[in-house]
């Protein structure tokens, strides 16, 4: 058999195991999810299993994507170990319970050969820092007794530690793989669905017809696609690379700097992971570990996800004035009535996925009918139908955008096992408090800098897991509402993306735009000021998470975006006319007040606005005559 014939053997094998992956998650999504020690390995077998197969061990190793037959031969003697290793707790899970939980030979073998498993195909799909962070975890479990002080735990040794991990939902079966296992998988599956139906394009030809005219007309379209498709996809990367194949050269051909623009893509794309309605995956995860509704973490990020795209079109105008750079020609841009009569149906699956999330239906069950709602309104039109080839490559393509996802909530159950084993979760909140002198704003700081390091080697929903099971206690001992907890860590985890010296959704944007890496990284966190100031604001002030009275969330947000309009002139030197260094820090001033909600701040950071405002429309009005 030739080496072609392998390959074509190979992939028809990923298509039915992905297929079966789908299957299953379909099946359950329908009519119920088994219990937690079935649901939950079958879901990790189907991961691993991919992962095994997409990510074979030459390739892994680099050697240069051959994959030889003894190499391919070691992948399926790990296939057929995760197998084992998987199905035997699925299997023998009664019987378990029948026996207290007493751990058998059998079961600490099967145990160990997991757990490594778990870590080797964790490395393939997204190389070694979750692993790392992971055999840390793992290694302060068995060797933490040694250490002296707090710091120190009881001896745990390695029969005990399986235990915990392979036989009990408290370690890698725990609630991060259980929400992979159910609401992140249909979700994942639904976004794979709507890019195979034309959606993404017709996000962009959609958001050129409305803004493409407009001053600085193709970075304002690079906002509004990257914010509306990000949600859906919940990767900024991926995003970054799809949309802003297509923004990036058209926002350089108006004469945008390439640094500019490379940041701009960046930015809106990461800003797409806490746009409502949909989040990504991590707000699912949120919504589970806090133990509330997927509706209210969507209502919860609504403020600041929309303060943070009014900032970031503000200044893309700004620029774009202080450029005199025009929009695009409206002989080059799609007719916005044209558009809507092609494409606009497939917006319908997102507005219905909405509509059922409202009226109660559970997050899985509205996730499958809004899937299953894209295939048929795909058909509405011939030119966006899905036939069963399409179905079948979305289908496979939506699995195999699950696997990080998948092996990262796997990894993080680990450490997260490891936390609560040693005792180290319980301990933490109060080093944390001793470190920080019980100063609320210090122990915030810790947690930002926790959070954004983790995020650079990890996805979103990994730094997030990791870092609020060791900081969530530390802030809700501190009086932080956990609601507020939670989004604070989370944000951070978004921004870690486009935050050096590892942004990678800006590096991606450089790529493209052909920009210094570190400078898009340093543009782009400069264009997202708003994103690193508004968790410190809704912390202290939780009225920007709707958690108030209707009037003080009112005032908190019509406040808060005039700040955000002052802090956008003052980084970009321009409102009406150029200003110098003391007018840019009276607008610094000002835009902080108006953040910050509070009475007495709001009208004294208005009255700042208003005044400069006056002043430099004045200053325009003068320029103006001069020149005429």
């Amino acid at each position: 058999m030739t080496s072609a014939d392998q390959k074509t053997i190979t992939e028809h094998i990923i298509t039915v195991v992905a297929l079966g992956m789908c299957a299953f998650h379909l099946y359950t999504a329908q009519f119920g999810l088994f219990s937690a020690m079935v649901q939950r390995p079958i879901h990790l077998l189907f991961a691993c299993a991919l992962v095994l197969l997409v990510f074979p061990a030459t390739r892994s190793l680099g050697r240069g994507g051959k994959v030889g037959a003894g190499m391919r031969a070691l992948d399926w003697l790990l296939i057929t170990g995760v197998t084992v290793a998987a199905l035997h707790i699925v299997l023998s899970y009664k019987e378990l319970v029948q026996r207290g939980g007493a751990a058998t030979d059998t079961d600490l073998w099967l145990g160990g050969l997991l757990l490594i498993l778990v870590l080797e195909t964790t490395r393939r799909v997204m190389g070694p820092a979750l692993p790392i962070i992971t055999l840390v975890a793992v290694a302060y479990t068995l060797l933490g007794h040694y250490i002296p002080g707090l710091w120190g735990h009881r001896v745990i040794d390695l029969e005990q530690l399986i235990s915990y991990q392979y036989l009990t939902t408290e370690g890698l079966f725990t609630i991060p793989l259980g929400v992979s296992a159910s609401f992140i998988f249909i979700f994942i599956l639904f976004g794979a669905f709507l890019v195979a139906s034309g959606t993404g394009d017709f996000f962009i030809k959609f958001a050129n017809a409305l803004a493409g005219h407009l001053r600085g007309g193709p970075a304002k379209v690079a906002v509004l696609a990257s914010a509306t498709f990000g949600s859906i996809s919940g990767s900024a990367v991926a995003n970054v690379v799809s949309t802003g194949s297509f923004t990036i050269p058209l926002m350089k051909k108006i004469g945008y700097r390439p640094v500019f623009a490379g940041a701009i893509e960046s930015v809106a794309s990461t800003g797409g992971q806490f746009m409502p309605p949909v989040m990504g995956a991590a707000a699912f995860i949120i919504a589970d570990m806090l133990g509330v509704t997927y509706l209210e973490v969507c209502k919860a990020a609504l403020i600041p996800a929309v303060l943070y795209f009014v900032a970031l079109l503000y200044m893309v105008h700004l620029e774009a004035v202080r450029r005199g750079l025009r929009g695009l020609d409206r002989s080059e841009l799609p007719h916005l009535g044209d558009t809507v009569k092609s494409g606009g149906h497939l917006m319908l699956p997102a507005v219905l996925l909405v509509f059922l999330l409202v009226q109660g239906y559970s997050p899985m069950k509205s996730g499958l009918w809004a899937l299953v709602a894209v295939v048929v309104i795909s058909w509405f039109k011939a030119s966006t139908r899905m036939g069963p080839a399409k179905i079948i490559e979305a289908l496979e393509k939506g699995a195999k955008g699950a696997l990080e996802v998948a092996l990262a909530c796997a990894c993080a159950g680990i450490v997260i096992g490891c936390v609560t084993q040693s005792g180290l979760g319980l301990k933490f909140s109060s080093l944390v408090i001793q470190a920080s002198g019980g100063h609320l704003w210090l122990s915030l700081v810790f947690v930002m800098v926790a959070s954004l390091v983790l995020g650079m080697g990890l996805t979103t929903s990994a730094a997030y897991i990791l870092t609020i099971i060791l900081a969530g206690p530390v802030l809700v001992d501190l009086g932080v509402k956990p609601l507020a907890a939670h989004m604070f860590v989370f944000y951070y985890a978004c921004l870690s993306c486009i935050t050096p010296p590892v942004a990678l959704a800006a590096f991606a944007g450089a790529g493209i735009s052909g920009a210094k890496p570190f400078a898009t990284g340093f543009e782009s966190m400069r264009l997202a000021i708003i994103a690193y100031l508004v968790p410190f604001i809704f912390v202290y002030h939780p009225v920007l998470i709707w958690q108030g009275a209707w009037w003080d969330i009112l005032l908190g947000f019509i406040s808060a975006v005039s700040g955000c309009l002052a802090i956008g002139s003052a980084l970009l030197g321009h409102l009406e006319v150029s200003l110098n260094w003391f007018w840019r820090l009276v607008l610094l001033v000002a835009a902080g007040l108006l953040i910050m909600p509070g009475y007495l701040s709001d009208l004294v950071g208005a009255g700042c606005l208003a005044g400069t405002f006056g002043l430099m429309r004045l200053k325009a009005k003068a320029q103006a005559v001069e020149a005429s």
